[in-house]
């Protein structure tokens, strides 16, 4: 899969900006490099020490195109493992397509998406998750994926994989050793310490299958959907949340009939807000979509934020009337309890700027979960950010445990843990060496498929497709 091409991308953003840098990669970027740059000292690049910047022009013969730093880093101590060459131009486009054209022009060829980080990967720079993190590193768009992606990309979830896997494998070598000497019946894998081994690998797969529920949010964001009646604040509401005015605020109910989505980061946690559509009977054949989307929208979020209006349901004289507001809310609250019974639901009482201390209490006694805030005036947002917080399960973050956000790790770790649990079964009913063998091996698969020491083509083609082009 991997070409002998060297190969060459801009590894900054494309357009305009200060400076640009151009990246080679291959056993001829230096000589490639030493072709196009002129010192300024005169020095040789090809007899330059790896790690070092030279200060110097890019030149066609007599055309100079720019003055730039050009970075080497030879092989095998580079990103890539090959020799690699970096130039720092001038941000110009025209600049970086002229020395890129120029590039090709040498004996370059253009690198294809995520195609120096496959070199490194093939090259034994990076295992494969390790790789991967690289991708969610640069998309990172918070402090907790952040995080998540550096721990990643330095090996902490791989050694914790590697260490299984080694121990798996040592006593997988002891059985497949029963196996040649199985007419003598003897046995030189320890069956308690075999036992006590798979109890751990299981611990452990159980606690990173865990983590997914938390790493994938982390990852992509925590969706919550604000649902209520119409007209009660939730765009004033998504509008406090973002300090900007996101959504259209108006006096006339029905305004908001598809759904708005923006996200906040709060604490380093990304949260993707959705305003939805009022909840009301409406004869409006637009608004009447909106209201269904609203519901498909719940389905969707992690967690719900229900916003009633507290200035309308706080005259207490009809609460116990089946006609009153406060009755029809607490019936909507509770569909929406019985039709998401695992989803967290915030109920949030909104223009409690507008009421009396007596009134509060009364609201309270109510709906004792209440959070009584005030949208336009930015009352209590603060607590409403933290009360989400508390939903989201940080203590790992903070205790710098491993976390997964890979859909495809998780996949495997899925598949592993099976097969681990099948040769547990296996021990504790005497099954044959040659049977648990199979197992065993199944479980090694699996583990390696995770940091890539089991691999294909088509797996690494999905992959790296999805980076960028000069990484």
């Amino acid at each position: 899969m991997l070409s002998q091409d060297t190969i060459v991308a801009l590894a900054t953003p494309s357009g305009a900006g200060a400076i640009a840098i151009i990246r080679i990669s291959g056993k001829d970027a230096l000589t490639i490099a030493a072709s196009l740059f002129e010192s300024v000292s005169g020095k040789d690049i090809l007899k330059q020490k790896t790690h070092t910047i030279h200060l110097g022009h890019i030149v066609d013969g007599a055309k100079v195109y720019d003055q730039v730093l050009l970075s080497i880093f030879k092989g095998p101590n580079s990103y890539t493992g090959e020799n690699v060459i970096e130039i720092s131009c001038h941000g110009s486009t025209y600049i970086q397509q002229q020395i890129i054209q120029l590039l090709l022009r040498k004996g370059c060829k253009m690198a294809e998406p995520g195609e120096f980080t496959l070199r490194a990967f093939i090259n034994g720079k990076l295992d494969l998750s390790q790789a991967e993190a690289v991708a969610d590193l640069i998309s990172s768009e918070n402090e907790a994926s952040h995080q998540i992606a550096m721990q990643q990309m330095r090996g902490g979830f791989s050694n914790e994989i590697a260490k299984l896997r080694e121990e798996l494998l040592n006593f997988a070598s002891l059985i497949e050793l029963e196996l040649d000497f199985a007419e003598e019946d003897v046995e030189f894998a320890d069956r308690t310490q075999f036992h006590e081994l798979l109890e751990r690998i299981e611990f452990v797969l159980k606690r990173l299958i865990d983590s997914f529920a938390v790493g994938n949010v982390i990852k992509n964001g925590i969706p919550v959907a604000i649902v209520g009646e119409p007209n009660v604040g939730k765009s004033t509401l998504l509008n406090a949340l973002l300090n900007e005015e996101r959504a259209i605020v108006s006096e006339i109910a029905g305004t908001t009939r598809d759904t708005i989505e923006d996200e906040l980061v709060i604490n380093g946690i990304g949260f993707r807000f959705i305003d939805t559509a009022g909840i009301r009977e409406t004869a409006d054949i637009v608004e009447s979509i909106g209201i269904k989307k609203t519901f498909e929208k719940i389905e969707q979020a992690q967690v719900v934020v229900y916003l009633l209006d507290s200035s309308q349901i706080s005259d207490f004289r009809l609460q116990t009337s089946e006609n009153s507001r406060l009755h029809t809310i607490k019936i909507e609250v509770e569909k929406i309890r019985n039709q998401f019974p695992l989803k967290p639901l915030v109920i949030i009482g909104n223009k409690a700027d507008m009421l009396t201390e007596s009134q509060i209490e009364n609201l309270k006694s109510e709906i004792p979960e209440i959070l009584l805030i005030s949208a336009k005036e930015n009352t209590n947002i603060e607590d409403l950010k933290n009360q989400l917080l508390s939903f989201v399960n940080t203590g790992a973050l903070r205790n710098n445990e491993t976390i997964v956000t890979n859909t495809r790790h998780y996949d495997s770790l899925l598949k592993a843990l099976e097969e681990i649990q099948k040769v547990k079964f296996g021990l504790q009913t005497g099954i044959s060496s040659d049977l648990m063998a199979i197992d065993i091996r199944q479980a090694l698969y699996y583990f390696g498929e995770i940091t890539g020491q089991v691999t294909n083509d088509e797996l690494l083609g999905n992959i790296f497709a999805n980076f960028c082009i000069g990484k």
